[in-house]
């Protein structure tokens, strides 16, 4: 279960891997609040649900920003 849990919450270095971002991309992003997550203590923690969620209403954003300039 601790492995499973593990999954579910992600640090700033795997978030990075997982968007194939730069750690340093990542961090600016959130200090601007762009990207869902929360600090424990001096550290980043973003749960992985939640990140695919936002990133599939980002999708679904785009998606009707091209359709509208068309």
């Amino acid at each position: 279960m601790a492995k499973q849990m593990q999954d579910q919450v992600m640090t700033i270095d795997d978030l990075a891997v997982y968007l194939k971002l730069s750690t340093s991309t990542l961090y600016k992003l959130c200090a601007e609040g762009k990207v869902p997550g929360q600090k424990v203590g001096r550290h980043w923690r973003f749960h992985r649900e939640v990140i695919d969620q936002w990133l599939g209403k980002r999708a679904d954003n785009a998606g009707k920003r091209s359709r509208q300039c068309r």
